[in-house]
């Protein structure tokens, strides 16, 4: 219990490891709403008011994300560190996008709390969930292209990050307007099951890689 403890307020003392335990929270709940839509109704709903409201959380702490985003980008370059160009340029983009993302997505965080007269602000909303699918594509097949250079040297840890950036561009592409690839078409249960096993596995991930450093 004290070893569990002990992991779980080390998660917390991180901004990557509370972001995911809070992850974690809202797809938890998201998923009890699903599975409790029509045995328990009322339980239902509040589970599902927990999620938004840890979603609505998070979107508040991501406020913050825009500076460092920038160093790392700058940081990055043209990605004159990679193996090849084609890595690189998928690196470029890739910081590119989530430029991009995060202030399109404090814009839709200001409309949403009437800070700032925003018109269309649906229009906005979408601009920002096409970034978060962009972000997971391109993550997808920057993992991708980097395991197909090194598959000797692949081992469990790279197994899991793939299967994760495969989950949360599941996840972000499910969210869209309707008519979109399969936007729309998973259920409430469907997507806190995804969404929990994803923060699962990033939990995971955190956790493995404190372990390999000590």
């Amino acid at each position: 219990m004290g070893m569990f403890t002990s992991q779980i307020c080390g998660l917390i003392d991180s901004y990557g490891g509370r972001d995911v335990l809070m992850e974690a929270l809202c797809q938890s709940a998201k998923l009890v709403a699903g599975y409790q839509a029509k045995r328990n109704p009322d339980l239902a709903q509040r589970c599902a008011t927990v999620s938004s409201k840890i979603s609505a959380a998070r979107s508040t702490l991501r406020l913050i994300d825009d500076l460092p985003v920038i160093q790392y980008t700058l940081e990055y370059g043209l990605g004159d560190d990679e193996p090849d160009r084609i890595t690189a340029v998928l690196g470029v983009m890739s910081n590119a996008v989530d430029v991009l993302f995060y202030p399109i997505e404090t814009i839709c965080w200001l409309a949403e709390h009437k800070v700032l007269d925003v018109r269309n602000k649906a229009v906005w909303s979408y601009v920002s969930s096409i970034f978060s699918v962009l972000s997971a594509y391109l993550s997808l097949v920057r993992t991708l292209r980097t395991f197909s250079q090194n598959q000797d040297k692949l081992n469990r840890q790279d197994a899991v990050s793939l299967a994760r950036i495969s989950l949360d561009l599941v996840h972000a592409v499910s969210i869209l307007p309707r008519g979109y690839l399969w936007s729309g078409k998973l259920s409430t249960l469907q997507l806190g099951a995804i969404g929990t096993l994803s923060a699962g596995l990033g939990i995971y991930q955190i956790l493995a890689s404190r372990k390999l450093n000590h």
